[in-house]
């Protein structure tokens, strides 16, 4: 009697996004100890500000020898650049069409997965923008259109997609405390925000919202000055966007706010999702 074949059994796998505001300064101010009580399967960093050669060695630090990286630095030294962590091999992926190389702010990386389908993971860090400055918001906002290309490709492609990182927009009102405030500022603009209703109609799933539902917040970055972050008045820009088969398997989302100012090791909090793929 023939034996059945083995069909592939989903398993638990956590991805873990947060904008490190400087990788060697997130190090000595606490990052391992968060690392090694979360225990990631993936991390996915923005603001990483290392030199390619240093990055595989911090992450060492952080975390354990036992990471592969994958990681594009930004051509301007001491800014942006991006990475993906992960305990399982990764595979590099493509980079953002139009004058992006070198802009460290879009990294790709594909990793195995227990159902066989395979998992793209991207971190991406987009520019802040400024609504007085006319070249800047067409800069984030054409690297927003070549984002949303290279995400319809990733699709067709057939694997599981996440797309992480700090987008430097809130979408809706729940997503800025003082939304009212921000109405003509980079960040909250009807046309940022129009690209995510975009992104979303296109079937892209903000897991975040999707677990957290039709609340304030949960917040993700909160400024360092005033009392910002003890009354929690901040924003939520750091998302992991899903495809749709994707997030179906979520299982639980948490925002690692620290629990107090002095503990915080980044202005961001890290957002992390366990899928069962």
């Amino acid at each position: 009697m023939a034996e059945s074949p083995t069909v592939p059994r989903p398993a638990p796998l956590t991805v873990a996004s947060i904008n490190v505001n400087g990788l060697r300064a997130a190090i000595p101010n606490g990052m391992p100890g968060w690392w090694a009580q979360r225990r990631p399967d993936v991390v996915t960093m923005q603001e990483v500000r290392a030199p390619h050669e240093l990055v595989p060695s911090l992450v060492a630090q952080a975390a354990g020898e036992e990471w592969h990286v994958q990681h594009q630095e930004c051509a301007a030294k001491g800014r942006a650049g991006v990475a993906v962590a992960s305990r399982r091999p990764l595979q590099p992926g493509a980079t953002l069409e139009g004058d992006f190389d070198g802009s460290g702010r879009w990294v790709e990386a594909t990793l195995d997965t227990a159902d066989g389908r395979g998992l793209t993971v991207v971190s991406t860090y987009v520019h802040t923008g400024d609504a007085d400055d006319a070249a800047r918001m067409r800069e984030k906002l054409a690297f927003f259109d070549a984002m949303a290309a290279r995400m319809r490709a990733l699709r067709d492609e057939g694997r599981h997609v996440v797309v992480t990182g700090d987008l430097n927009v809130g979408h809706r009102e729940l997503d800025i405390k003082n939304w009212k405030g921000n109405l003509k500022k980079a960040g909250f603009l009807p046309e940022e925000r129009a690209w995510f209703d975009r992104v979303l109609a296109d079937g892209w799933v903000d897991v975040g919202r999707a677990h957290a539902g039709e609340v304030a917040g949960p917040y993700t970055w909160w400024s360092w000055r005033g009392k910002a972050f003890d009354i929690d008045s901040g924003w939520r820009i750091d998302y992991q966007i899903a495809s749709p088969e994707l997030a179906a398997t979520a299982t639980g989302v948490t925002v690692d706010r620290a629990p107090t100012y002095a503990e915080r090791w980044s202005d961001h909090a890290p957002v992390v999702v366990t899928y069962c793929v």
